[in-house]
């Protein structure tokens, strides 16, 4: 049995997650400026922000739990897509992914007082064409405002996807099998 920790996630996806481990663990919120650096690479991006939001979280729980902090970025062409600003930026980014693959590359971090550790997972995703019409139904759905590079694999934008190489999970938000290794990591500490 893992050790009680914490999650530094506000994201539902995340939680589900989390709870195929069967872990127990609290919620932690911490408020962090995701803002990109200059010259940041996608990888640096995630690791610091996964990195960032479990430290935070530590601060705000003063130690008692152990947290795990994930960040999720969709990148094509080395630029990396955010959460969707409006219905404009939206399409640009589903113009970009339309036949085309992408990567997904999430970063888990698992922080203690004294310890950490990290992992990174990069998936490739493939979406086929879609029409203009579609990504204006799938924008009317409501599912891409909150997500990263504007679609949720788990959800409608699924039909989007032709094929992936890597890990379903991370790409929805937290890779199972690596996040399963750092809490044995955690287990073996303690």
């Amino acid at each position: 049995m893992y050790p009680k920790i914490a999650l530094a996630s506000a994201s539902p996806r995340r939680r589900q997650l989390l709870q195929q481990l069967d872990v127990s663990f609290d919620v932690v919120t911490p408020d962090i400026d995701e803002s990109i650096l200059d010259n940041e690479s996608a990888a640096a991006y995630v690791s610091r922000l996964a990195l960032t939001k479990a430290q935070k979280g530590m601060q705000l729980l003063a130690g008692q739990l152990p947290v795990l902090g994930a960040d999720t970025s969709v990148v094509i062409d080395k630029h990396i897509l955010g959460k969707p600003i409006d219905k404009a930026d939206f399409l640009q980014m589903m113009q970009q992914l339309s036949g085309r693959c992408h990567q997904v590359i999430t970063a888990v971090a698992l922080v203690t007082p004294s310890q950490h550790w990290q992992t990174l997972v990069s998936t490739d995703v493939w979406f086929r064409h879609i029409s203009t019409q579609e990504m204006s139904d799938y924008w009317q759905s409501g599912e891409p405002t909150d997500k990263a590079g504007g679609y949720g694999i788990q959800g409608r934008a699924g039909k989007f996807v032709e094929c992936i190489k890597g890990s379903y999970s991370a790409v929805v938000g937290l890779p199972l099998c690596e996040t399963d290794l750092l809490l044995k990591q955690l287990q073996r500490s303690t």
